[in-house]
């Protein structure tokens, strides 16, 4: 079964609610971009307690694009989000990993596009799923590279029944590349919010298949 979790990446609340208000109703999970400028290069809104009524409607997961993810473990937490995913580019991971199972959900490890597999290879085994950038990670609305395919078809040979989200570029014609590479969880941003803002069910149902 393949889940689409629609991508939120943006500076202030209302703009985030506005996003989150158009596919609430069609989704099981949501997922949130989280920056502060310190292992990419942007800034997302991060005012944690703002998203504790959404989080009793929707399965909300992070996706932590920072050097400490540990730091935001409780806060996040403490708010209702189930899934926390951090960079393996970051710091501490080992202490992140540890954590968050002490805080009893999900945990999740990224990669970035740039990034070999032997990063994240260490802990594919303990995580509950991973994540691969299909992108240069911190900025939406980027073209989908085709290279990370191979990361997916190797995790998913070495783990099939290791749950792996693709995150970047997703549209029509780059999801069912991901699919047939081993994907099951599409993030998927700039497809529902900017080409399709008055089509989401539609373009959900249509990525899913």
């Amino acid at each position: 079964m393949i889940e689409v979790i629609p991508g939120i990446l943006e500076k202030n609340f209302e703009a985030m609610q506005q996003k989150i208000d158009l596919v609430k109703s069609h989704v099981k999970s949501i997922h949130i971009d989280v920056l502060d400028n310190t292992l990419f290069h942007n800034v997302t809104y991060n005012y944690w307690p703002a998203y504790k009524a959404l989080t009793l409607a929707n399965f909300y997961e992070a996706h932590l694009m920072v050097a400490d993810p540990s730091s935001y473990v409780a806060p996040l937490v403490e708010n209702g989000f189930r899934r926390l995913i951090a960079h393996a580019e970051a710091e501490s991971i080992r202490d992140f990993v540890t954590q968050a199972r002490a805080h009893e959900v999900e945990v999740g490890l990224a990669f970035d596009a740039g990034s070999e597999l032997e990063l994240i290879e260490p802990y594919l085994e303990e995580i509950d799923t991973v994540l691969i950038m299909t992108v240069n990670a911190g900025f939406s609305g980027q073209t989908f590279q085709p290279a990370q395919l191979t990361k997916i078809k190797r995790i998913h040979e070495e783990y099939p029944n290791l749950p792996i989200s693709v995150d970047g570029g997703i549209n029509k014609t780059t999801a069912p590349e991901a699919i047939a590479s081993g994907a099951t969880r599409l993030t998927v941003t700039s497809y529902l919010f900017k080409e399709n803002p008055d089509q989401i069910e539609k373009a959900i149902q249509e990525l899913s298949r």
